[in-house]
């Protein structure tokens, strides 16, 4: 069932090649000149590394570039499926995705643009963030509601003539620091009586200089500002664009996103799985590495056990991710709806086990900087949240069972 054709297989091979030879050795060092070039609170002055230009320039040059996109005529065109194995590669080092310019959010944006964008849309800004010119960011959840309802929503996208006029405030809009976002995708309420609850919200596009949208401040993930991409909140004061920045018009908002999230789920579960892999090697080679009490660390206190609980559970998460991806791929996302659910629960939670173990197996260095484990340990609980806390994918998964049944979980009145 996940057998790879000949020429997924050469993009698999190419790209651990890549990683390995470009990216693995000098990730270290790109970590560290991230935090010396954006060491103060001024956000305003975050920079990547002159380096990051050259390592996207190489991948690009090799064909590793926009391999998340199905269209052979815009990106590789690999499936879902074929695509997950990538993921799951550079899901094992936090610059790989931006290499490849298939990271989040900017790859979920280039899907939106590309299913539902006009072709003036595709050509102002799909084609900019498929050569990398660009970055994106997507503005959903908002501060003052429970954003696990997504129709609690109350920032607005009202029409007035020809233009669009928005009004709300968003935050953890993911991007938002980086100096080369250009471009925000805005969700929003648009009231429509004669509509139901979830065709009543529109994706709008905005440029991020556009008057009355203010970046208000960045916000800190356990401390760890994740300069100079960041996630900031940022306020929307009668902000005013042309009807033509609807993406796929008016009340199609909720459509729009579940388009987005299917494919954007797997990346990020796949890459969790790598994170989970990296972190297990890690585990092992610190702890064989280092004795105590007569033996090495590893052997002590149950390690052994949970090597292998660790192994069990990442094959698992992988398998699943993998047959969701293939339903999607063979049956389309509305048949996918219980795996995409199932494994944006598993996936985050196999690797937040895993790594907090691989934490501790490190003791102090663990905490540090000197490993990626304190990145992978924040992906890992941000993304618990993050697209659908667990207990929403956990309350779609059981209204799935009961209609099997033929009952269902509405309230009676």
């Amino acid at each position: 069932m996940f057998e790879l054709s000949a020429r997924a297989q050469d993009y698999l091979n190419r790209t651990k090649k890549f990683i390995a030879e470009e990216i693995e050795p000098v990730e270290a060092d790109f970590w560290q000149q991230v935090h010396e070039l954006n060491q103060g609170g001024d956000w305003t002055k975050w920079q990547w590394p002159a380096e990051l230009e050259s390592l996207k320039a190489k991948a690009k040059a090799a064909g590793l570039w926009n391999m998340f996109l199905p269209c052979p005529e815009r990106g590789q065109g690999l499936s879902v499926q074929e695509y997950a194995h990538i993921a799951e590669l550079s899901g094992r080092s936090l610059i790989a995705p931006v290499v490849f310019n298939c990271n989040a959010p900017d790859s979920g944006n280039m899907e939106v643009l590309w299913r539902y964008g006009s072709e003036e849309q595709k050509q102002e800004w799909l084609m900019p963030l498929l050569e990398g010119k660009i970055r994106s960011v997507f503005c959903m959840t908002e501060p003052a509601v429970a954003s696990s309802d997504a129709t609690n929503m109350q920032a607005t996208a009202m029409v007035e003539g020809n233009e669009i006029v928005l009004n709300g405030r968003k935050w953890w809009s993911s991007g938002l620091g980086d100096p080369n976002a250009k471009i925000i995708i805005f969700m929003a309420h648009t009231p429509d009586e004669t509509k139901d609850r979830h065709h009543q919200h529109s994706m709008v596009l905005v440029p991020v200089n556009t008057a009355g949208v203010k970046i208000e401040r960045m916000l800190p993930v356990f401390g760890d500002y994740d300069a100079p991409h960041g996630h900031g909140e940022v306020s929307f004061e009668n902000v005013r664009v042309p009807v033509a920045n609807f993406i796929g018009g008016a009340g199609q908002g909720f459509e729009i996103a579940q388009g987005r999230l299917g494919p954007g789920r797997i990346h990020h579960c796949m890459r969790c799985i790598g994170a989970a892999e990296k972190s297990l090697e890690l585990i092992i080679d610190r702890g064989m590495s280092r004795s105590a009490f007569g033996k090495e660390i590893l052997k002590l206190g149950g390690n052994l056990e949970r090597v292998a609980e660790a192994r069990v559970a990442i094959d698992q998460a992988r398998l699943l991710t993998l047959y969701a991806a293939y339903k999607m791929d063979t049956l389309g996302n509305m048949a996918a709806l219980t795996e995409i659910s199932a494994i944006k629960v598993v996936a985050p939670s196999v690797l937040e086990k895993v790594v907090d173990m691989a934490i501790q197996i490190h003791g102090g260095a663990g905490v540090s900087r000197d490993t990626p484990l304190t990145g992978f340990f924040a992906q890992a609980r941000a993304l618990r949240l993050a697209d659908g806390p667990d207990e929403v994918h956990k309350g779609m998964i059981a209204k799935l069972e009961l209609a099997k049944r033929g009952y269902n979980t509405r309230r009676k009145k």
